[in-house]
């Protein structure tokens, strides 16, 4: 089980072009929670405007969330104009290997955003994809989620961000 990304970020807005094509990555699977939106389920214009950008680039997108809130992430994905599936069971390889075969890619070409080492992380390196690990949007958490962040914050010490993580 590898806990690492390949590599570890401030927010989604750091995630460039030019990042994606070094890498040779042609979609991103995206997680909602705090990657993309606060607790309070706010979305901001620059993550609008980033992902609209890169989607002009030719780079596909995909929500890809462990809740079964429907609304919060179908509003999420109307915003951002892409699709979307609930209830992903991550790090289970199932939702990823489903979202990879709606995007018809190797999954070498698949890149999974994230901010939990253990949904996120895990999921997309037990899947072969390319991992990217970002800082929660908002310290507020579910309490299924903070009762992680203390394990999460050890592993990120080994993490230098902006680097591409060899392990």
């Amino acid at each position: 089980m590898n806990l690492y990304p390949n590599i570890y970020l401030n927010n989604v807005e750091e995630i460039t072009i030019d990042l994606l094509m070094k890498n040779k990555i042609k979609a991103l699977i995206l997680d909602v929670d705090n990657t993309l939106i606060d607790y309070y389920k706010n979305l901001s214009e620059e993550k609008v405007q980033w992902s609209k950008n890169l989607q002009g680039q030719g780079i596909k997108m995909y929500i890809l969330s462990n809740t079964n809130k429907k609304e919060k992430v179908k509003k999420v994905a109307e915003k951002l104009e892409i699709q979307y599936e609930l209830f992903a069971k991550k790090p289970l390889k199932s939702g990823f290997l489903k979202v990879q075969k709606i995007l018809n890619l190797k999954s070498e070409n698949i890149a999974v955003v994230g901010d939990q080492i253990f949904t996120d992380v895990i999921g997309g390196n037990r899947c072969n994809m390319f991992t990217i690990l970002v800082d929660p949007v908002c310290s507020k958490d579910f309490w299924h989620t903070a009762w992680k962040r203390p394990i999460e914050k050890h592993i990120k010490k080994k993490l230098v961000k902006g680097e591409l993580n060899v392990f």
